[in-house]
């Protein structure tokens, strides 16, 4: 079902990756602006693929990818193989160490909008977001960055293998996050056949990436339609990063929500609306908050200016949600915010609400407390983490989860390596490791 493929990755040279803490860079979606203008200053950084600058066009990307690949920039591999990717981490507060450990590789970019899909998304895409994303890719046949799907192996057989290989890394840093970054690589034919067997019956929960693997789906759609499609060419694959999901070390990080830019916007007519619905209880300190709604039901933290308030479903009126959604999904702490507190007392309906410009995401509680205090927000909704049983049920429901529900931590860093599906570049000769 879920079919991998080795590959040979483009890197920087030996003389630049000696500094490759220099080249890599955040992801396009997580990027701050500040981050983007420093990086733009360093001629060779990953950032000049991977977020270009506003001016340039897709045809320009294709251009700077050409000239680095001409002045040796960045080099192809040989030898095809699959790159193991650890990232060591702690969680603010938390002395405890955690290992996300995972690997590279291609996977078949099949359709996830067919009941036979082997990739099963858990949020929408905003199509214009997809429409830049594959305009890229037509025109650069560059995976810049690798998406991050998530396989289920209780047995964790693949990682006595991928221990083996981060012996002898190829590179070592810590990123923007404070997290440690080591990727290896595993050429023997025979441990990476048992990556594609293992990998073979699996369907893959899509964890990161919506965007980015869309595009990829849509272009391998208009290329399909071209004569002589065989399924294995170049545009057929993805590049993903994948994980396993039964490990401890998968964090998914809550994401509030700011809200900002309501029109006559009342504070005690927005509270007015809510009390049908919900119980209140005011929180002197504003910190606590996200300790005191932890594994409570329904329960949020509303952020003003100058108060706090925990505010939490009434049983009963989880029967009044007029959305039309199966128990798992309705039941979703995020769906019950998303329908009482943004539609019902705030008035932007469900549909309006993933391209409302009143609402924005962010990850971090102290930004969204500063935001509120200096009134750059109107408030915030700080919401809790999503377990993973949560998303695979949703995911396997054939349902959505509310968008930007998960925040798996720590993101994977672009830089190390980029996956072509430039034809003579990503095919890989018969019987290559002999």
């Amino acid at each position: 079902m879920a079919k991998i493929l080795p590959f040979k990755a483009w890197r920087y040279n030996d003389r630049l990756s000696k500094s490759i803490d220099q080249l890599t860079s955040p992801l396009f979606d997580v990027i701050s602006q500040k981050q983007r203008d420093a990086l733009y200053e360093i001629e060779h950084n990953s950032i000049h693929l991977s977020v270009p600058l506003h001016s340039e066009t897709p045809g320009q990307a294709q251009r700077t990818i050409a000239k680095w690949k001409a002045e040796g920039v960045i080099e192809q591999d040989p030898i095809p193989g699959i790159y193991v990717y650890y990232q060591h981490f702690s969680l603010p507060g938390s002395s405890k160490s955690y290992i996300r450990k995972g690997f590279i590789s291609f996977i078949e970019a099949t359709d996830w909008g067919k009941p036979d899909s082997v990739i099963l998304r858990h949020e929408n895409t905003i199509p214009h977001s997809v429409s830049d994303r594959v305009d890229v890719l037509r025109a650069t046949e560059l995976n810049v960055s690798p998406t991050h799907g998530l396989y289920f192996d209780p047995s964790f057989e693949l990682e006595k293998y991928m221990d083996e290989s981060q012996l002898n890394p190829i590179y070592e840093t810590e990123d923007y996050q404070g997290v440690k970054d080591v990727l290896s690589v595993i050429h023997d034919r025979a441990v990476i056949q048992k990556f594609i067997d293992k990998l073979g019956p699996e369907k893959i929960i899509l964890a990161d990436g919506h965007h980015r693997l869309e595009s990829s789906i849509q272009y391998r759609q208009e290329m399909m339609q071209q004569n002589g499609h065989t399924g294995e060419e170049g545009y057929n694959y993805h590049l993903m990063y994948l994980t396993n999901g039964e490990a401890d070390d998968l964090r998914i990080l809550p994401t509030h929500r700011l809200i900002s830019g309501i029109d006559n916007f009342s504070r005690e007519e927005f509270l007015k609306k809510l009390e049908p619905y919900f119980f209140f209880k005011p929180i002197e300190n504003p910190y606590d908050i996200e300790e005191i709604i932890l594994g409570k039901q329904w329960a949020f933290g509303l952020l003003f200016d100058d108060e706090t308030i925990k505010v939490r479903l009434k049983p009963e009126a989880i029967s009044l949600m007029e959305w039309k959604f199966p128990e798992v999904v309705k039941t979703l702490d995020l769906t019950v915010m998303h329908y009482f507190i943004i539609e019902k007392a705030l008035g932007i309906p469900g549909k309006e609400q993933r391209g409302s410009r009143n609402i924005t995401f962010e990850r971090n509680f102290a930004t969204c407390l500063t935001k509120t205090i200096k009134k750059e927000a109107q408030f915030a909704i700080i919401t809790k983490e999503i377990n993973m049983e949560t998303v695979k049920q949703v995911c396997t429901s054939g349902y959505t989860l509310p968008q930007k529900s998960t925040y798996f931590y720590p993101k994977v860093i672009c830089g190390y390596l980029f996956g072509s599906i430039k034809e003579d570049e990503f095919k890989i000769p018969f019987n290559p490791w002999q």
